[in-house]
């Protein structure tokens, strides 16, 4: 149960309705989904976190797919159970496959694993890795 009243579209006032109509026209869908109904109770953080995800999901370098795939991994990590699944299921809607799902959670899991290992040994990081002074 969300902490705060979802906003939904034919409730929103013209600030809310105005991201909502960019996230639908960005996305080419004709919903709007819970994460942005929730955020909207709070308009500045809607607009703030909108832009923010806009920006840095679009074209780029990395290609749509390695980004959501970077999104499950990160989602998966935080626990984010929201998340997890409305990345997979964009991810999906690229390309991934459940093969690929597989292989992702399992470099994800063993990042963790070695991470936690590396901090916790306090392993020192060799010179070869670091930059140039």
């Amino acid at each position: 149960m969300p902490m705060v009243r979802m906003v939904e579209y034919d409730n929103a006032g013209p600030e809310v309705k105005a991201v909502y109509d960019d996230i639908m026209a960005t996305r080419k869908s004709n919903w709007v989904n819970n994460f942005w109904k929730t955020l909207a109770s709070h308009p500045p953080t809607l607009r703030r976190i909108w832009a923010g995800v806009k920006e840095v999901m679009s074209p780029g370098r990395l290609d749509p797919l390695t980004k959501e795939m970077i999104y499950v991994a990160v989602s998966a990590t935080n626990n984010c159970e929201y998340c997890i699944h409305s990345h997979i299921a964009s991810a999906r809607a690229k390309g991934m496959t459940d093969e690929m799902l597989g292989e992702l959670l399992a470099v994800a899991g063993m990042a963790n694993q070695t991470n936690r290992l590396a901090n916790g040994y306090q392993v020192p990081v060799d010179a070869q890795f670091k930059p140039p002074a």
